[in-house]
Order: C-alpha cells, then structure tokens, then sequence
C-alpha cells in the first residue's frame, strides 16, 4: 500500500501511519532512517541501502511507498522536517530518576503533536464530523484497549446532543450494527485497525447499508479498507512494535474529543445550548 494521505504530510508521520504495511526490505529502510534522521538525510540511496542491507532499488521502492516520486524527493522531505524540528527546539534530553523520566516522556509527546494531525485533511474531516450530525443512529463499535474510546466517545457525543450507542460485549455491537440502516452511522474505534470484533461489526454495518466511520493509527489497516471516512491518527511511538508493546491510544483521544468540539460548533446554538445543560447539571451535582 502506498501512501495517499495529504502531500504536505511529513515523513516520520507516513511512517507511522503505514508502518504495518511495509515489506520486509521497506521495514530495514525505514528502520535505518528512523534510527537516525539526521545521519539518514545525508546519505544517497546506495549508502543508504549499504548500511541497512539492502539493494538501491529497494531503498527507491520505499521512497516511492511512502508517496515520494524517488529518493531524492524523500530526501529533501526529510531535510525539511528535521529544519522545522530544529526551529522548534532541542532534542528533549533523559533525565534520571522516576520525575525526570517522566517529564522526558510527557516533552517527547508534546513534540510529536504537530504529526498527529499532519496526515488529516480538511474534507476527511469535514465529511466524518457531517456524517456523525447527520446520521439518524450512531452505533460505536471498539474492543480491546480501545473500550475506554468507545465509552467516552458515546458519552462526549450524547453531551452534544448527538445520541450515541456503546455497549462493551463485541456480540452486542455487531447485534446493533446489524439494525443499522442508510440513513445510521457506526462509528469503529481501533488502534491497531485490525480488531477481528470491530472488524465484525464494520463488516455487518456495511452490509447494513450504514455509512462506516473509522478511526485508527495506521493507514493500512484492514478497517480502513471496510471505512467510507477514516480518521488515521499516527502513534506517537517511533514503530509498529513500540505500539504493540505500549498500546497508546493517547493521539486518538485527543483527536476524539476535538471531532466533538467541531461538531457542537457545526450546530451552533443546538450545540451550544447542549454543552450549557451538560454544565448545569455539573453543577448541580457538585457539592463542597
């Protein structure tokens, strides 16, 4: 698979984004690119293809799925990204010590923000914020790490005034999915976009005639092939394997819950008069 997303879209985040689908020589090129960016800007393909193993033309395949014309192109890319990275800052050095590791860890998060959302265009969306306020039923769908999503998204999309159901027990999303029609949407939350359940229910909500509402991590995962509209969201973690290993859904939160904002400000007063009634019985439940 290709890269296809925004072509202002850097290359750390097209990595991330398509980091599944890459063929063993890919995964070795972009390993080595990755490993270190400055070291990788200034090699040619053949150094690069020494270092790591492999043959020139794969080093110019790689560079090519990754949506680049060749590598020179890519090349380029990567000096530009590394030039706006260095406008912004230092590299966040390790500190000892549980506090110091912690504040190291929060500081790289903050830098990776800008690629979270380099990889969303403006008419993805616009066209999955539409579909949620004007679907007629709105069915949520996440399994695995990715339930404490589903839960909030049903909860923040009812405080809109946009009613949304969420039931943990994958039988019951794919019983509901079943009971959509063309005028519902369900909405599938999953990391990895390789959930068998959610899966399942993207499946028998398609049959169902429902539009498909997706967000994941990665660009090649199965159920943004089975998605009408796909949030991808790139991991804030450098690999593939850094996400199996710490299963972060921190990026897709947040992307979660400024879909929301979009959407109360796409209803106006509606919207606006819902928040406020959210806030008032807030209020009414808070005691000194």
């Amino acid at each position: 698979m290709a890269w296809t997303g925004p072509a202002d879209a850097p290359l750390t985040a097209r990595i991330a984004a398509l980091s599944p689908a890459f063929q063993r020589s890919e995964r070795l090129v972009v390993d080595g690119i990755t490993a270190d960016l400055p070291a990788a800007v200034e090699c040619t393909a053949q150094q690069l293809a020494d270092q790591v193993g492999v043959g020139r033309a794969s080093v110019i395949r790689t560079a090519q799925t990754l949506g680049y014309e060749g590598y020179p192109q890519m090349r380029v890319a990567l000096a530009r990204e590394l030039s706006f990275e260095k406008a912004d800052g230092e590299a966040v050095p390790e500190v000892a010590g549980a506090p110091g590791a912690l504040r190291s860890s929060i500081a790289r998060f903050a830098q990776a923000l800008p690629r979270m959302t380099s990889t969303l265009s403006d008419r993805t969306i616009d066209e999955f914020v539409t579909a949620l306020d004007a679907a007629d039923r709105v069915v949520i769908a996440a399994s695995g790490l990715s339930v404490p999503l589903g839960l909030s998204a049903a909860m923040r999309l009812s405080a809109a005034d946009r009613p949304a159901e969420f039931l943990p027990d994958p039988l019951s999303q794919l019983i509901s999915a079943r009971g959509l029609g063309p005028d519902s949407a369900c909405l599938v939350i999953s990391g990895s976009g390789a959930n068998p359940a959610s899966l399942d229910v993207a499946r028998e909500a398609s049959r169902s005639g429902a539009r498909v509402l997706a967000m994941t991590s990665f660009a090649s995962a199965p159920l943004v092939e089975l998605a009408e509209v796909a949030l991808v969201v790139p991991t804030v973690h450098e690999s593939f394997s850094d996400e199996l290993l710490q299963t972060s859904r921190v990026a897709l939160t947040l992307v979660l819950e400024s879909v929301v904002e979009l959407l109360v400000a796409r209803r106006g007063v509606r919207g606006r008069q819902a928040r406020d009634a959210v806030v008032s019985l807030l209020g009414e439940r808070i005691s000194e």
